[in-house]
């Protein structure tokens, strides 16, 4: 029997980029921990340069997925609008709870800072941060966990809730496919740590499994939510805003059946009773990864995510 899976969704790769002149990214390790090396692409330096910049935190369920997942109309837009954009890896799940993801993200952020100005050309006062899917949900991480505060977040179908029944309960809709069995999850993750999945890794199948059964928050954060659910406030993004919290870009589609769209509603909401500078764009009958609206909308939607950045680091 053919299983279906749909990973593919939540974590598949955007088209590989490379910058406006057409040169390869400068891949740089920003932190080593337990044996992994962790790595950043760095597309469109220019050294004695002062560039806005975005840094960019790729999704996969914060199981799957690499910085070299990049591409696409808004970070093409990027470039072309003179800013750079950094790519970052982070140790992926289970292997690596969310604390030490958490702390990964914050590493990259001092590090980008750190580096900005003498290596990339980059004004580290005009740096924000964007993500897709588990990007997303680090992205609005982003705008109470690290130091300094970004200027703007742009999170394209993320989530600011981990600990609701969408993720820490069974999922109908995953469970429509075949179920994983245990063995076959676990046997397809491991136990040493690492921030870029082998060459034809079966990770899939580790997410799956977690959908079907309920258990992405106890195996992505080592926590129970019906059990501890305080512990989780610190990495629920909902419940840190307050009017410091950064301008918000959220964009998800109405239809998305990985990520559900109340998601991106919900924050929007929290933003506009906190008092903080934000937009939602809906994306009518868009599935995740905003598949199924046209190329026409989706350019828009990039034009329109770039102005929002250029207004907020300008």
């Amino acid at each position: 029997m053919k299983r279906r899976f749909f990973l593919t969704l939540a974590g598949a790769p955007f088209p590989f980029l490379l910058d406006a002149q057409g040169a390869s990214p400068q891949t740089l390790i920003y932190k080593s921990a337990g044996g992994c090396e962790i790595h950043a692409d760095v597309y469109g330096a220019a050294a004695g340069a002062s560039k806005p910049a975005v840094m960019w935190i790729h999704g996969g369920a914060l199981i799957s997925g690499s910085r070299k997942s990049l591409g696409g109309k808004f970070h093409q837009a990027l470039l072309e609008a003179g800013y750079a954009v950094v790519s970052i890896d982070y140790r992926l799940a289970p292997e690596t709870k969310l604390p030490g993801i958490v702390e990964d993200l914050q590493e990259a952020w001092r590090w980008l800072h750190r580096e900005s100005v003498s290596r990339f050309g980059i004004d580290p006062k005009r740096m924000a941060v964007g993500g897709g899917s588990a990007g997303g949900y680090l992205t609005l991480m982003c705008g109470f966990a690290v130091d300094p505060i970004p200027r703007a977040l742009v999170s394209y179908y993320g989530y600011g809730d981990i600990t609701t029944p969408w993720y820490a309960e069974p999922d109908e809709f995953y469970r429509k496919s075949p179920l994983v069995a245990k063995d076959e999850a676990y046997g397809s993750v491991g136990a040493e740590p690492l921030s870029e999945p082998p060459e034809r890794h079966q990770r899939g199948h580790f997410y799956l499994y977690c959908r079907q059964q309920g258990l992405w928050p106890i195996e992505v954060a080592g926590r129970d939510p019906r059990k501890e659910p305080a512990w989780f406030d610190r990495y629920c993004p909902i419940r840190n805003v307050t009017d410091e919290y950064p301008p918000t870009l959220l964009i998800h589609g109405t239809e998305d059946t990985d990520v559900p769209y109340s998601e991106s509603k919900n924050m929007a909401e929290k933003l506009a009773r906190s008092g903080v500078s934000h937009e939602f764009i809906t994306v009518s009958g868009a599935a995740h990864g905003l598949s199924g609206a046209s190329s026409e909308e989706t350019s828009r939607i990039a034009s329109r995510a770039v102005a929002f950045v250029r207004t907020n680091t300008s």
